[in-house]
């Protein structure tokens, strides 16, 4: 399975001199816990909720005055949506990340995180679980 099956393809990003305050509220509405950080379209670095908590609310930092270039995650850590799903994972942990912004070239096509692969493997087991049953169902039926 590629990377690409598994990924979020709509992506809320914000801009760099965006004030937190603001960015918090796109991530409240939009229901995420990150938002990718472009400058000129261009993928620069990731804004996570542990971001928000580390380095503002333990951080003693105002979110009406700091902007996001000022605690977001850079530099960038990224996967290519051909990649095996294995590999991205490998990579994430090996780097200590959750979420793992997907470019094609320099294009920001998705967004693949450890909750998306967690969803994606436990829909495949439920699937083969009913796919068995159903075959064994069929195999143990007496004729009648």
């Amino acid at each position: 399975m590629h990377v690409k099956d598994v990924m979020v393809k709509e992506i809320i990003t914000v801009g760099p001199t965006k004030k937190i305050r603001d960015a918090v509220e796109l991530m409240n509405k939009n229901e995420i816990g990150c938002l990718v950080v472009t400058r000129k379209d261009k993928p620069v670095g990731i804004m996570t909720e542990r971001d928000i908590l580390k380095k503002i609310v333990c951080g003693g930092k105002n979110p009406e005055q700091t902007r996001v270039s000022e605690i977001m995650s850079k530099p960038l850590v990224v996967g290519r949506g051909d990649m095996d799903w294995l590999e991205a994972v490998k990579l994430m942990l090996d780097r200590n990340i959750k979420k793992l912004p997907i470019l094609d070239g320099e294009r920001l096509v998705g967004l693949l995180t450890l909750t998306d692969i967690a969803r994606t493997r436990m829909l495949q087991a439920l699937e083969i679980d009913t796919l068995t049953f159903g075959i064994l169902s069929r195999h143990t039926q007496t004729p009648g």
